[in-house]
């Protein structure tokens, strides 16, 4: 009983390869939701893609308020959010599934224009797989895990003033606070595209973040680290 989350903005021009890769799963989730933050660029999915649900907003909500709407409206187990310009490898759901810890974390491929610079942030910690890096996530944090939903909604997307201030890490560090169990996956479930649309938010004239939404993808960037 998974859900898995697709969260979009501004990813419109590459969301349907993730969805692809949700629905070419050997077993498949049993609910699949979509959410536009506002970008107004995924208009065009609900009639290629009808068996899914879509949240299409109006205005952009953020990160934190976006994710904490959407993990409200999970009603399943386990629930999962994919970033829409990320995908998964065909057997994740499958091989995900056998586990029945709280939290399952899996190895991420780290792919893209921008992937040699995964090692430049974090030295020596992804290693050369077949022209991309292989990032191990044994027993450790990323912002696809796998999670038990009532665990998840219990803690909440929320800013912290912790070393780790994404939404992510914060309801990371609250469920190991909590003691929740984790299982690992030791293969490369997830391809994690860095591109320069991640980075073009990011106005470097300034140093300055121009709106709300651009922090939040500021810090999106480093939810890997």
């Amino acid at each position: 009983m998974i859900t898995i989350v697709i969260s979009s903005y501004q990813y419109g021009h590459l969301a349907a390869h993730c969805i692809e890769s949700v629905l070419s799963q050997t077993k498949k989730p049993s609910k699949i939701l979509f959410v536009d933050d506002g970008a107004h660029d995924c208009r065009h999915l609900p009639e290629l893609y009808p068996e899914i649900e879509y949240v299409l907003r109006n205005q952009n909500f953020g990160i934190v308020k976006n994710f904490q709407d959407m993990l409200m409206r999970v009603k399943t187990e386990y629930v999962m959010f994919l970033g829409a310009d990320n995908w998964l490898r065909s057997d994740a759901i499958e091989l995900l599934s056998e586990f029945e810890t709280d939290i399952v974390t899996y190895d991420v491929v780290v792919t893209g224009q921008l992937k040699n610079e995964i090692n430049e942030r974090i030295p020596n910690t992804a290693q050369p797989f077949h022209g991309d890096y292989y990032w191990s996530r044994k027993n450790q944090h990323h912002g696809s895990m796998l999670y038990k939903t009532s665990l998840g909604q219990d803690i909440g997307y929320t800013k912290s003033n912790s070393i780790h201030p994404q939404e992510d890490w914060n309801l990371w560090d609250e469920m190991i606070t909590r003691g929740a169990s984790i299982g690992s996956v030791e293969q490369g479930l997830l391809y994690y595209r860095r591109h320069k649309e991640n980075f073009l938010k990011y106005c470097p004239q300034t140093n300055q973040q121009s709106s709300v939404r651009q922090q939040d993808d500021l810090e999106k960037r480093l939810e890997y680290s």
